[in-house]
């Protein structure tokens, strides 16, 4: 019931959600006495939508983020471990087609490979359930561990967490398999805007892990002056980033982790 609602409240949470439903209750209200508020109300909603999806204000919102953490320094030696955080894989489709549908943060799982295979002693947790709102289909970990198999990583080097379907739950079961023991280095691959959300999250359930960032999705600060050319690019990049610092904000406002923007360690 509760993930429910997350989900719920964190779709009418979006940006771009937000400002079609401003101008769908003008539209509305056109054909009453409010038309006064109704016109002001679509031209709000067109307005909102051509800034956030034409603008530089998704790129704005996104770079903290993702310069939060460097690129992984692998002279301090070969990792013990690896955790990869879902969300790189779409399971509907998947389960439908029959294959490994792959989405925009697909360098998760090509990214994991590339270690597995240049550190092959190195155990690989994969933790993602079923996310859906709307299905009961087969866990992303599962789906992710047969792609892994079919591209050379054995699979008794590979363990899926399947309960998952948050950050939190990703870093609490990942550290309940994991069992890191001191002086254990463990690597944490997610996509780069999220990877402070998902420190704090590990951080907090006690697992010290080092952030392995991917799936850059900003040249870097180049980009916070770079307007976008199509307005779906734009208000996608903007509702990735609000929805990310939402995440934030509601991590630590309930007391599940201890930092808000946690940084390098």
């Amino acid at each position: 019931m509760f993930f429910n609602l997350s989900k719920i409240l964190g779709f009418f949470a979006l940006p771009s959600n937000i400002f079609i439903s401003i101008g769908l209750v003008g539209l509305v209200l056109l054909f009453t006495r409010f038309r006064r508020l109704a016109s002001w109300l679509v031209v709000t909603s067109l307005v909102l939508i051509a800034v956030a999806g034409l603008s530089p204000l998704g790129n704005v919102l996104i770079l903290p983020l993702e310069q939060r953490f460097p690129p992984w320094d692998p002279t301090r030696g070969p990792p013990d471990g690896i955790v990869v955080i879902g969300g790189a894989i779409t399971t509907d489709v998947s389960a439908a087609r029959g294959v490994v549908a792959l989405n925009e943060a697909a360098e998760r799982i090509t990214a994991t490979v590339e270690l597995a295979r240049r550190y092959p002693n190195a155990r690989i947790i994969f933790s993602g359930g079923n996310n859906s709102l709307f299905s009961d289909g087969p866990s992303e970990a599962a789906i992710a561990v047969r792609e892994f198999e079919a591209l050379g990583i054995p699979h008794d080097r590979i363990t899926a967490e399947e309960q998952s379907r948050n950050t939190i739950e990703n870093a609490v079961f990942s550290r309940l398999i994991a069992q890191p023991k001191p002086g254990q280095r463990w690597l944490l691959v997610t996509s780069a805007y999220h990877m402070p959300r998902a420190i704090a999250a590990f951080r907090a359930a006690g697992f010290s892990i080092e952030a392995y960032p991917v799936d850059w999705r900003t040249r870097g600060p180049i980009d916070a002056v770079q307007p976008f050319g199509a307005l779906s690019l734009g208000l996608s990049r903007t509702d990735t980033a609000v929805r990310e610092w939402i995440g934030l904000i509601a991590y630590r406002l309930a007391g599940t982790t201890t930092e808000l923007l946690p940084g390098p360690r």
